[in-house]
């Protein structure tokens, strides 16, 4: 795997569309569907909607989006990283503020079908604590729980 060098930053809007061109390739290939919503209403969810409930960091490299998280201080909301940074340990570096500056206990859905993403978690400390399907994809999923030692 080859080094990359990249900055973790406060989610700044004029990084909107490349965000969710990340953010859209990145799901995509983990669940295997188009996302639903036009890139314009994504784009309105990520500068307005998400930032009411959420911190949004993103990762940078050189001046490309390669990773983005959303977080309180008890859930992460989103955290995808870009198809071809995926393994290089920014998901680590963003997964590792959420836990820092969260109340000790984080909760999270993702899909299960991205088995990635479960490996993931669990080598982070995750449990399952949950299983649904109540999101618009409509596609079962797993709530994780990671609480602080």
């Amino acid at each position: 795997m080859p080094q990359h060098n990249f900055k973790i930053i406060e989610y700044n809007r004029c990084y909107a569309r490349q965000t969710v061109e990340m953010w859209r390739n990145s799901k995509e290939q983990a669940i295997g569907q188009k996302e639903k919503h036009s890139f314009e209403n994504h784009i309105h969810f990520l500068n307005h909607l998400l930032p009411e409930q959420f911190q949004i960091d993103i990762a940078l490299s050189e001046d490309e989006v390669v990773g983005l998280i959303a977080y309180s201080n008890n859930e992460i909301s989103q955290l995808y990283i870009h198809i071809d940074y995926q393994g290089c340990g920014i998901g680590q570096i963003l997964l590792d503020r959420a836990k820092k500056q969260s109340c000790g206990r984080l909760t999270l859905f993702t899909f299960e079908i991205n088995e990635k993403a479960h490996r993931f978690y669990e080598k982070n400390g995750f449990t399952i604590v949950g299983r649904g399907h109540e999101n618009e994809e409509d596609l079962p999923d797993i709530e994780y729980e990671w609480i602080s030692k």
